[in-house]
């Protein structure tokens, strides 16, 4: 049976929250310096690729977090690429963190990368792993080498997808791994307490006033709940989910967000038009 004291806290949480974006931007203008912003990179800033080394900030991205960043407490990107993929993307943004591999690398702006020392120890494995996909797995699946953590994509061989996964997950059974699901991917990584919802936990200090994380996949999840987890400790903390929509693992995503982008080419614009906001210009 439901807790009664849970679902006043859900109702109170639902009334609180603008009915949309833009009466959202207006309710954070008040506490913009108090303010984090998140945001994952694939999906979410750049498109989708079939060649993950290809993959860059969509048009006009970088400009706007620039602007954003300008505008409110922090900004951060958290991300299954590796921090130095991340910086070699965004390193023109010099106020902007960096978390890559769900938290496992840290780059702080201005800082070098920082690898969690725990996860440190699982190189030996991952090596092993990386080289045990590119001998077994059938033509066409990728097989993404991020040093602690391995990609299994399947999107250039649709057809690969299940016999990826049971790869995966044999491999991440019998060398005690997590695996991650995402878009045409599985994700295999260390056992360490690391995801995207650590990663908000660790930006949102006690004098944090609100949040917004923009994500697009499954992984995004946790971050989307650890924001939920803040609000129902501090009722007058401010936390907004966007969902960057994308038309195969999004339906999920969708459901748990409060507002919906409808693309990473859309967001820069979305960005646009709230910087303003922030600064104490109102909407048209």
């Amino acid at each position: 049976m439901a807790n009664p004291a849970s679902k006043r806290a859900l109702v109170t949480l639902s009334a609180m929250r603008p009915a949309t974006l833009e009466a959202a931007w207006r309710a954070t203008a008040g506490v913009a310096p108090g303010t984090v912003f998140l945001f994952d990179f694939d999906g979410t800033l750049a498109s989708i690729s079939e060649d993950p080394d290809g993959v860059h900030p969509v048009a006009g991205a970088v400009e706007a977090l620039r602007a954003l960043a300008e505008a409110v407490g922090r900004v951060a990107i958290v991300s299954a690429r590796p921090a130095d993929f991340l910086y070699s993307r965004l390193g023109a943004l010099s106020d902007v963190d960096l978390y890559g591999l769900y938290g496992l690398e840290v780059r702080r702006a201005g800082a070098e990368t920082v690898a969690d020392p725990e996860a440190l120890a699982w190189l030996p494995v991952m090596r092993e792993v990386v080289a045990a996909a590119r001998a077994e797995l059938p033509a066409g699946a990728g097989v993404e080498d991020k040093r602690l953590a391995v990609a299994l994509h399947w999107r250039s061989a649709p057809e690969a997808a299940e016999t990826v996964e049971a790869w995966a997950a044999a491999r991440a059974a019998r060398h005690g791994l997590r695996a991650q699901a995402g878009r045409m991917v599985v994700e295999l990584k260390p056992p360490v307490d690391r995801d995207k919802g650590w990663v908000v936990r660790d930006e949102l200090d006690p004098g944090t006033e609100a949040v917004w994380y923009f994500g697009d996949d499954l992984a995004d999840l946790p971050a989307f709940a650890a924001i939920t987890e803040r609000e129902r400790a501090d009722p007058g903390f401010l936390g907004f989910r966007i969902a960057v929509l994308n038309p195969e693992t999004g339906a999920e995503v969708t459901a748990a967000a409060d507002y919906t982008v409808d693309s990473p080419e859309a967001l820069p614009a979305v960005l646009a038009a709230g910087v303003p906001v922030l600064r104490g210009r109102q909407l048209p």
